[in-house]
């Protein structure tokens, strides 16, 4: 596997959303292939969340969608989220990509751009 350059901040992002079920994590993940803000997106289904919402403690089944993505579509890709998603603060948590495979790295840029 090889690191990327020293970076400050990397130009590849894995994006971390739930839903609150697969439908919705589906036409999410399609809205965001078709628009070329994603590379890829896994979906995993029957996640459980355990998280406070108003003062309760709530516990949900959840999908959860891997969104493999470039620092360029980001922005759009957090409107397109918010557009799309059925919850009041929807989960977009963002991670760097620090090393990985050069071929796959340069292929998301391609289907991105």
């Amino acid at each position: 596997m090889k690191k990327l350059d020293n970076l400050q901040s990397s130009p590849f992002k894995v994006v971390f959303v739930t839903c609150p079920n697969t439908i919705e994590a589906e036409n999410i993940a399609r809205i965001l292939i078709n628009n070329k803000l994603a590379a890829c997106v896994n979906i995993i289904n029957n996640l459980k969340s355990i998280f406070t919402w108003k003062e309760n403690v709530e516990i949900y089944e959840e999908s959860l969608l891997i969104i493999k993505t470039t620092e360029e579509r980001l922005d759009q890709l957090e409107e397109t989220i918010k557009k799309y998603h059925s919850y009041t603060v929807p989960e977009v948590i963002v991670m760097d990509i620090k090393a990985g495979n050069l071929d796959y790295l340069k292929w998301m840029v391609e289907v991105t751009t």
